[in-house]
């Protein structure tokens, strides 16, 4: 059975990398579907996918989401990620390139630690 477009999502956040970020139309280009980047956001808001690195996901120019900005800035930080003097990410350094980065293993195959 074809997955859902949510489920299609999902399997893309949960695979950029560390210290990457993607902009919500780079995942829904990834899909294929390259116009639905607002609802890319909308899949976001699902309780189903809290465990998702979402922090890695913002918008195009590298600005992040306004609702978890200081929580995603802090995140990214930890990862490495720079950002430029309007606190947007540098994406030119840390776009996520599936050929040029690999994509890795779906981080909902590890096990929860707690």
């Amino acid at each position: 059975m074809a997955k859902g477009f949510n489920e299609q999502v999902y399997d893309t956040v949960a695979r950029i990398p560390v210290g990457r970020v993607a902009s919500f139309g780079q995942i829904a280009a990834m899909i294929g579907r390259p116009r639905m980047a607002r609802f890319v956001g909308y899949a976001s808001n699902n309780k189903a996918s809290w465990h998702l690195p979402w922090h890695r996901v913002v918008f195009k120019d590298g600005s992040l989401c306004s609702g978890m900005a200081a929580e995603q800035y802090r995140a990214l930080r930890a990862e490495g990620v720079r950002f430029d003097a309007e606190k947007r990410v540098i994406m030119s350094e840390y776009q996520w390139d599936p050929e040029r980065d690999g994509v890795p293993m779906d981080i909902r195959d590890f096990p929860l630690v707690f």
